[in-house]
């Protein structure tokens, strides 16, 4: 009684366009920027062209590869888990990057582009503490994951890591606090230290996408009791790039023995190729 009290003398702002949001957005703000429906890879959750929304990937596409150029044959006999995360839906669609390299993540979700004006809030929550953002990008994570149709939830939530140095400048992983919300909401538990950064890294922003993946291609490790064989494993994050980063800690799960690995990413950036 208290809460609706005070909600009728302060009525909550939108945080993007400032008019009245009843629980941190205005209707037409979420209807505009999170209101799905953009035709997106299954894979990856890039936007697709065109071209590429007549055709999903089928065995007609010849053998995919992971994006370290090796067969995914030779990848999961090497302990990547077994391809029971490569089969796609009839309907799905991918988009060429993924049929030509396949990563070792089998499917991405995202709640929204990551673009004006969406990323100042994410830029509020990581460099100025915005806590509270954290659990509306989680809200927004869970009901996209909804809308996706996805084949099964994740058995365990997984945030990807800050290294040592960073997070003690930070204070707070905001993957982590992504995570802790968007579980609740599905009722999915969090396992928060599954993989460590063993080392800091400089962040995959300040460098070009082909350096992306040397960067992080040895940067985790994985808690030594996990036992993720046969399991299906959600890594979070705020945001999706070159997916270089999930696409190394997928490789680490998948070789852990995980049967599938999907990335739930509250922003997604989109390709030079697609304008938003």
């Amino acid at each position: 009684m208290a809460g609706a009290f005070l909600a009728l003398l302060l009525p909550a702002r939108c945080l993007l366009c400032g008019g009245r949001g009843g629980d941190g957005l205005c209707p037409d703000c979420h209807a505009r920027f999170f209101g799905g429906g953009r035709p997106r890879c299954c894979i990856c959750a890039n936007p697709l062209a065109d071209e590429e929304t007549e055709a999903g990937l089928g065995p007609e596409d010849g053998p995919a590869v992971a994006s370290t150029g090796t067969d995914v044959g030779t990848w999961i006999e090497a302990g990547a888990g077994g391809g029971a995360g490569l089969a796609l839906a009839p309907g799905d669609r991918c988009c060429g990057r993924c049929r030509r390299q396949r990563p070792a993540y089998d499917a991405t979700v995202t709640a929204a582009d990551y673009a004006l004006p969406v990323d100042r809030l994410v830029l509020q929550l990581k460099f100025g503490a915005r806590l509270a953002h954290a659990r509306l990008f989680g809200e927004l994570l869970a009901a996209a994951w909804r809308a996706s149709a996805q084949p099964s939830l994740p058995q365990l939530l997984c945030p990807v890591p800050l290294g040592p140095q960073r997070l003690a400048e930070r204070g707070f992983n905001q993957a982590l606090e992504i995570a802790r919300p968007l579980g609740r909401a599905l009722g999915v538990p969090v396992r928060a230290r599954l993989m460590q950064r063993r080392q800091d890294t400089p962040p995959q922003s300040s460098l070009d996408w082909g350096q992306r993946a040397a960067n992080v291609a040895r940067a985790f490790t994985l808690d030594s009791e996990a036992a993720l064989y046969g399991r299906h494993v959600g890594l979070v994050d705020d945001v999706m790039s070159s997916g270089a980063t999930l696409h190394a800690l997928a490789l680490a799960c998948k070789q852990a023995g995980a049967a599938r690995v999907s990335n739930l990413v509250f922003a997604r950036t989109p390709p030079a190729a697609h304008p938003y």
